[in-house]
């Protein structure tokens, strides 16, 4: 590699955006690309908001990395003199009788230093009366996690990425050729091509696409329908002011986000749903998950009871079967960088990925096992 190497990176997601960020931080010559901009409606990235946790379970990454990431949002807020966290604090309630996965989240919190607190369901019940604790064992509440504001952060890297002189283009890259060694250009939309020394691909659910015999087995594209309920006029018990953002893990797993901008109660079935094409899918949710949350809602919090839905999205995860990013080099080539598998929850880690991401390219560390293209082959 050259000594200021030239780096594409395809994909203004969180991910390939702060990715880009970091690589031009480090003093590399930096190419953005993106088939539809960043944080658009197809991308997985896409959307107002998401939830910023660090209960994961045991034996995992990304309690750490999520805690890297706290640290990587508050310094960029700060240098930017914007607000994307907004630290409600995330509450996880223990509705499964098996609390194996919460018990286990316990020591990694400790560890990574993310502040947590345990509470019983007298407790919960005492300072949440708006909600139903019934069948809730015990619950952690992270009060200096919360959501981030999506779309509005990509653009906000975008913006910064530019500013220090970086360059976008927003074009399509084409599959042709993408899986023979080495990579020498990229044929992009506009009929041009694109020469780089390292190519990083961080296109979320059309990864699989760009690579069939590498991933297209692996990321798994899927449908998640979520919604938006109004809360009663004049009632504020259901905003961020009021409530944590939350996530109920029971049977199935409910997630929501307290009213916030003025946008609605955002609730959603994290259960994966079916196959999903993020190029032209239509975005049309369920009916039979519609039906499904509403009667969540009606139990959990019984003032929503019959609230009317005032927006519902599509989304996509880029789902792989063990649920762990890919963060590695291509396999078999060289000069390419496979960077995604999200999996739902990718979002938050963003800016510690991209770090990560930046360290790898310009040989500062090596990739982590789990997150290998090499254990989908074992």
């Amino acid at each position: 590699m050259t000594a200021k190497p030239h780096v594409a990176v395809i994909g203004a997601g969180a991910f390939g955006g702060w990715t880009a960020l970091f690589l031009l931080e480090r003093g590399a010559r930096v190419t953005l690309l993106d088939a539809w901009g960043p944080g658009n409606s197809r991308a997985s990235s896409g959307g107002e908001t998401r939830i910023m946790r660090g209960t994961y379970g045991p034996d995992q990454p990304y309690t750490a990395t999520a805690a890297r990431a706290l640290k990587l949002w508050q310094k960029y807020e700060r240098r930017w003199r914007r607000r994307f966290l907004h630290r409600t604090g995330v509450l996880w309630m223990v509705s499964n009788h098996d609390d194996a996965f919460e018990r286990g989240s316990l020591e990694p919190l400790r560890e990574a230093g993310i502040e947590f607190r345990e509470l019983s369901a007298a407790q919960m019940k005492k300072r949440w009366p708006q909600v139903n604790f019934a069948g809730v064992h015990w619950g952690i509440l992270e009060p200096q996690c919360g959501y981030l504001d999506a779309r509005a952060s990509c653009q906000a890297v975008l913006d910064a990425f530019l500013a220090g002189g970086g360059e976008y283009r927003q074009v399509a890259v084409s599959a042709e050729g993408l899986e023979t060694s080495p990579i020498q250009s990229l044929r992009l939309s506009d009929d041009s091509r694109l020469k780089a020394d390292q190519y990083v691909f961080a296109c979320g659910p059309w990864l699989g696409k760009l690579f069939p015999q590498t991933l297209g087995s692996v990321i798994r594209p899927t449908k998640q329908d979520i919604f938006f309920f109004g809360p009663p006029a004049g009632d504020l018990r259901f905003t961020d002011a009021q409530l944590p953002v939350w996530g109920d893990h029971g049977n199935r797993f409910f997630y929501g986000i307290p009213g916030s901008d003025r946008r609605g109660f955002k609730v959603a079935d994290d259960t994966r749903g079916g196959d999903f094409d993020p190029s032209n899918g239509e975005r049309i949710v369920s009916p039979a998950t519609l039906k499904r949350v509403r009667e969540y809602v009606a139990f959990r919090f019984p003032a929503m009871k019959n609230a009317p839905l005032l927006e519902s999205r599509v989304c996509q995860y880029e789902q792989t079967s063990d649920s762990n990013f890919v963060v590695d080099r291509h396999p078999q080539i060289d000069n390419v960088w496979l960077l995604g598998g999200g999996s739902g929850h990718g979002f938050k880690h963003g800016p510690a990925i991209g770090e990560i991401m930046a360290d790898l390219i310009l040989g500062k560390r090596w990739p982590e096992a789990i997150w290998r293209t090499s254990r989908f082959s074992s």
